[in-house]
């Protein structure tokens, strides 16, 4: 291979490259088409109204994607021209506009797909007005701009779909890359754990931990995602097998990365003066160089391989527990079962993930079924909107924001006569974001990058007065917006304001905007902090309590699907994956939901470190659950049986109460015999796991670790609805 072939092949795998070519491609016909024609006044309509189209479009099969074009494309039609209809009428124009921004920011509860939809239907609609203000308002002209706007997006959309058909598993292949990529963070982080140093702040790691796993969560959500949408349009099913093998092996990986099989702190104590707990975490870390590794070879389409010095750590593992076994200390007897279990996890870790590049599923993963979470027919669908029709909702109150603000900066518009007004909500659709952390990010960010726009177009309009070159360098600019539009948004918002500049200088004389984009932006930036300040602001706290009892909840849902495994024998099956993804799912969003809160105004979160105090507790006890899970298998006949499932279901009982409580905002309680049925519960199963090794040892003692902790999570619960405004707290 040349060095020249291999670098394009490095440039295709990356995730924003194929993104970036297919820009280009639909931005540069359409400004080339334009300028060999002599229509470059009709350039802006068609660039924004492919903006607007790529800004709607969602990972996809190109059977999907076509759905979701002819959706695009009928709303963006019907907007466009409700719009044209309106606009000389304010008061109708009013009315519609706050109709028309709720019911569209309401589609969002149906999907992702119609939450982007939505969107790209919002900025189209500004779009629009700001096209029908630069047009004259002569009549022959009065439907061209919401013509070019849907032929700009139909011309992109017709490009995304024919894309989605050629390249058909290059996203599913990027997105399993990202997977691996921050599951390799994640063991990383996990190592840190096991650093054989006194004093450090463990609490703080696993705070981070929590926050990693959510990203862990997030990638997994959205690999499958990728996976299912293309599984009945397949072309080749060995393929499709590989990665359906690719995202069980990194969902399996996960739960034993997750898994926790005894209080770290007390490990790094008991052998401190011994290299086991080095080795552990040299084992680890060479595993997420392992998962890095992978996610470049899958990225790269390279062969798979495994992390050369694993073999040697797992080796030098097992002889230091072997040493410590000989030294025949009692006291070390349950630590080194705990020990043994974490080392097994550990070489069973090692052997998944030097098994992904086999053929075929593995004979666990027999049921490969996925869940499907559209909403498939239309009644469905409406009764995710109706759901959602509730001040308590986020999306409704978002909608209400959203349309309050432009309904704010409309009647701002006419009442002091701004040139190019509609800028101001176009500004406040892209700022206005469900929470308030997010919003003040964007602000920050939109506002910064819309200077360092004007001084860059200043630049490039002194220096470079060639229209051609002008327009090329347009292009350009709309590239890049489209590149870091989700992760440097400030560079992004720069780069679009170059490009109106740009494009506007080829029909008229841009230097007139320079000053009326910067005093829009400012104004439409208050507008929008003002509504997420005042308009059923959704502080975070105020749905703590709800985000709490769904971790709860699923978590004792999970339990009972381990158990029941343990019964039966080991099998991944939907019900299983299913429970164990939403006991993820519902702790990740706990934990965005407190990164968010972090970001409030002080007066908001006065009690914010009684939910990081919760959110540290729940992750640690999905991680215990991990581990049973993790070590599923069927259990034979033993007296101990019957406390297993006594246990076991106490605790599901105590989650289920947990979360009960939560969601009527009472302080979880229990009386004096039931916490001294736990301590009779705790102190047999830890009787019988003593001197035992096997499943029957490891499940009693993780059960036994769980029930230990309820008094804290029945604490922890009780402090954490002090962020709750009318909740019963104890005194």
């Amino acid at each position: 291979m040349t060095p020249l072939t291999d670098t394009l092949r490095r440039l295709w795998a990356v995730d924003s490259f194929a993104y970036s070519l297919r820009v280009f491609i639909a931005l540069a016909s359409i400004m080339a088409g334009c300028w060999v024609l002599d229509e470059m006044d009709h350039v802006m309509p068609l660039l924004l109204g492919t903006i607007a189209c790529a800004i709607a479009e969602t990972d996809d099969s190109w059977r999907g994607r076509l759905w979701s074009l002819l959706v695009t494309l009928a709303a963006f039609a019907l907007t466009a021209f409700a719009v044209q209809a309106l606009y000389h009428r304010p008061w109708w124009f009013a009315l519609g506009l706050v109709a028309g921004t709720f019911c569209i920011t309401m589609l969002g509860a149906i999907s992702k797909r119609y939450q982007a939809i939505a969107y790209g239907t919002l900025i189209l609609s500004i779009y629009t007005t700001i096209g029908i203000t630069h047009q004259g308002g002569a009549p022959e002209w009065a439907w061209l701009e919401p013509a070019l706007l849907l032929g700009g997006a139909a011309w992109y959309g017709l490009l995304s779909v024919l894309w989605c058909a050629v390249f058909m598993f290059q996203p599913v292949q990027q997105n399993l890359a990202q997977l691996y990529r921050v599951l390799g963070d994640y063991l990383r982080l996990k190592a840190s754990l096991f650093e054989p140093v006194r004093g450090v702040d463990v609490e703080m790691r696993r705070l981070a931990l929590a926050q990693q796993n959510g990203q862990v969560v997030n990638a997994l959500n959205i690999a499958k995602e990728s996976i299912f949408s293309r599984l009945d349009a397949r072309s080749s099913s060995a393929r499709m097998d590989r990665y359906l093998r690719l995202y069980f092996v990194a969902q399996d990986v996960h739960e034993r990365a997750s898994s926790s099989h005894y209080p770290y702190g007390a490990l790094v104590e008991a052998f401190f003066h011994s290299d086991v707990m080095f080795r552990c975490q040299r084992l680890l870390a060479l595993q997420g160089r392992t998962c890095e590794r992978l996610a470049r070879a899958i990225q790269l389409r390279q062969p798979l391989g495994q992390e050369p010095q694993s073999e040697q750590a797992r080796t030098d593992l097992q002889a230091s527990l072997d040493y410590l076994r000989g030294q025949d200390r009692p006291q070390w007897r349950d630590l080194l079962a705990s020990l043994g279990a974490l080392a097994r996890n550990l070489a069973t870790l090692d052997a998944q993930l030097a098994g992904v590049g086999q053929p075929g599923l593995s004979p666990e993963h027999t049921d490969s079924s996925l869940l499907d979470r559209s909403p498939g027919t239309l009644r469905n669908a409406l009764a995710r909107v109706r759901s959602q029709l509730t001040p308590s909702s986020p999306v409704f109150r978002h909608a209400v924001r959203l349309s309050a603000a432009l309904l704010a900066g409309y009647a701002l518009l006419h009442l002091v006569q701004l040139q190019e007004g509609y800028w101001v909500m176009l500004t406040t659709v892209f700022v206005c974001q469900p929470s308030f952390g997010a919003t003040r990010q964007r602000v920050v960010q939109r506002v910064l990058g819309t200077f360092a726009g004007l001084v860059a177009g200043w630049a490039v309009l002194g220096l470079f007065p060639s229209l051609m070159l002008q327009a090329a360098l347009a292009v350009v600019a709309g590239v890049v917006f489209f590149t870091t539009r989700t992760s440097r948004y400030l560079l992004a918002t720069g780069a679009m304001t170059l490009l109106v500049l740009l494009c506007f200088n080829q029909a008229g004389d841009s230097h007139t905007l320079f000053v009326p984009r910067i005093v829009d932006t400012l104004i439409g930036s208050a507008i929008a902090v003002a509504a997420v300040f005042l308009v059923l602001p959704d502080w975070q706290g105020r749905r703590m309590h709800l985000l709490a009892s769904q971790a709860m909840a699923s978590q004792g849902r999970y339990l009972r699907e381990i158990v029941q495994q343990y019964r039966s024998g080991k099998r991944d099956d939907l019900p299983y994956r299913l429970a164990r993804r939403n006991a993820h799912n519902a702790d990740a969003a706990l934990s965005t939901a407190l990164s968010n809160m972090l970001k409030e105004p002080g007066f908001v979160r006065r009690e914010g470190g009684s939910g990081l105090h919760f959110l540290v507790l729940t992750h640690t006890l999905l991680s215990h659950l991990s581990a049973l899970g993790a070590h599923r298998q069927q259990l034979e006949y033993d007296p101990g049986n019957a406390l297993i499932l006594q246990a076991a279901e106490h605790i599901a009982q105590v989650l289920d109460g947990v979360a009960a409580s939560l969601e009527r905002r009472e302080a979880p309680a229990a009386g004096a015999a039931t916490l001294d049925a736990e301590v009779r519960l705790v102190e047999e199963m830890e009787r019988l796991a003593q001197g035992r090794e096997g499943a029957h040892a490891l499940v009693l003692g993780q059960l036994a670790l769980v029930c230990r902790q309820l008094g804290a999570l029945r604490l922890q619960a009780g402090g954490l609805l002090r962020l709750v405004p009318g909740a019963a707290v104890p005194a």
